[in-house]
């Protein structure tokens, strides 16, 4: 292996080889694009896995050609970046499922005799999930689910490749992946409503732009900082407002680039104002935040203005309870940027929530819980028999992502998922980060071979030869008699 270890993306076009790159190298330095085609030639990144440095090489998508065409030179790049690297992620869209050009070039990976990990991308929904499990044929061992687009997945990811390249962590901790980069938080929220101003809070200078005119800041602004010893990246947003307000081209760039930072981040602080606390914009906001996966924070600023707080914590616990199911038990932690009050609290809920959406849940102790919830509440009937889930299992965290393997899928009523996505968030302490629950057809995979075996007719069972003169069984008395 070279001094510093290098790690080539491969795969054929369109496949998410330019959003996983960009996703490792912490950086947007790939272009990335719906188009196919978009990547020609090798781009190289640093990125760090467990403490160490690595250099990324992002490629073309695998295509055929004549020689001396595009083509025929990207893919001479392509393997000229297998050749020179360590390791290679071969990269498949699995909400496609293995198509022959995947096996055409997965076979060229094993011509190289480079150790390879398969990434199954795409996998952020059942689709996905389904698609990945054709991707064992190939054989590469193992597929890794991951989203690039969305982030999920990625830390069992890096955790796969620093094993392959015998990277040990720098440090020794529980959970090396996240300490080995700062962990990334974005602040989000509706124009005016004190984002800068927090930000400025958290620094302890006066690094943003701020002032009682909305919209001040346009970019997603990215800074480090350290608190308690923890790196942390923090990005200030430009306010998000209703999309039929949203005219000007400054302020739509500045919308995408704070969807962008929510995608990119790990943990969104949602931060809405007292005095006009969580209105239909806050919810969509959250609601976005909750789609893409992240663990999600209300910071409730300008609290000393609030005259009953008592009564506005219900209410607010109420109304984002009923409006933000699918995040069950988020933490409403009150503030005053502006007299830094209640940071302490609202950093101490941001690292809980990471360390969840990190957790992983062994597989004995999902199907204890599974057995004992299905217990105290049965699962709904299909056709006239009873779903059962047979078995659990958590592929993937980043959100924490739950596959469960039934015979019936499709008979699985939405009632009952809640009712499991709520009991496992209270069995498991999970609350305030949204739990991806699926269901695949089929047994369990991993159970020994437990099927009947065939019974031989009773004539030929042992002991069953009848004697010879006995009479023959099914003769009547009557017959026997004449």
């Amino acid at each position: 292996m070279s001094q510093t270890p290098v790690i080539a993306i491969v795969g054929r076009p369109n496949v998410g080889k330019s959003t996983l790159f960009n996703r490792l190298t912490g950086k947007r330095q790939a272009l990335v694009s719906d188009l196919p085609g978009l990547t020609r030639d090798r781009r190289e990144g640093e990125a760090e896995l467990e403490g160490h440095k690595v250099i990324i090489v992002d490629t073309a998508g695998l295509e055929e050609g004549a020689p001396g065409t595009i083509p025929s030179r990207m893919r001479q790049q392509t393997e000229a970046a297998m050749r020179g690297a360590d390791i290679v992620l071969f990269v498949i869209d699995s909400r496609d499922g293995v198509v022959p050009a995947d096996e055409a070039f997965a076979r060229l990976v094993l011509a190289t005799g480079k150790p390879a990990i398969l990434v199954a991308n795409k996998c952020e929904g059942r689709r996905g999930v389904d698609g990945m499990y054709e991707a064992f044929s190939l054989g590469l061992g193992d597929p890794m689910p991951v989203s690039a687009e969305h982030g999920e997945g990625l830390g069992d990811l890096i955790l796969e490749t620093a094993g392959a390249l015998g990277l040990k962590p720098v440090k020794s901790t529980p959970r090396p992946e996240t300490q080995s980069r700062a962990m990334r938080v974005a602040i989000v929220g509706r124009p005016n409503v004190g984002k800068s101003t927090l930000v400025n809070a958290l620094l302890g200078e006066d690094r943003m732009i701020t002032g009682p005119e909305p919209g001040l800041t346009r970019d997603a602004i990215a800074t480090d900082f350290k608190w308690e010893g923890r790196e942390i990246r923090v990005f200030d947003t430009a306010g998000l407002r209703r999309k039929a307000k949203v005219e000007e081209t400054a302020e739509k760039l500045g919308t995408s680039d704070s969807i962008r930072a929510i995608r990119f981040a790990e943990v969104v602080v949602l931060v809405i104002d007292a005095e006009r606390p969580l209105e239909k914009q806050d919810l969509t906001i959250g609601d976005l935040v909750a789609t893409e996966g992240r663990a999600i924070i209300i910071a409730i600023n300008k609290w000393d203005l609030v005259a009953d707080k008592q009564k506005m914590l219900k209410d607010l616990r109420e109304t984002v309870s009923e409006s933000l199911s699918q995040v069950q038990g988020v933490a409403l932690v009150p503030i005053s940027a502006l007299a830094e009050r209640g940071l302490d609290k609202l950093m101490q809920a941001v690292i809980h929530a990471y360390e969840t959406w990190n957790r992983r849940i062994s597989t004995p102790e999902l199907n204890r819980w599974l057995h004992e919830a299905m217990a105290r509440h049965a699962a709904p009937s299909s056709r006239g028999r009873r779903v059962k889930i047979r078995y659990l299992t958590q592929p993937s965290t980043r959100p924490p992502t739950i596959v469960g393997f039934c015979q019936r899928a499709d008979g699985m009523t939405e009632d009952y998922k809640r009712y499991l996505i709520n009991s496992l968030r209270k069995s498991f302490d999970m609350h305030g980060v949204p739990i991806r629950f699926q269901l695949r057809k089929g047994d369990n995979p991993f159970a020994k071979d437990d099927s009947p075996k065939r019974t031989r007719p009773v004539s030929q069972r042992k002991g069953s030869q009848r004697k010879a003169g006995s009479p023959r069984q099914g003769v009547s008395q009557r017959q026997r008699s004449r």
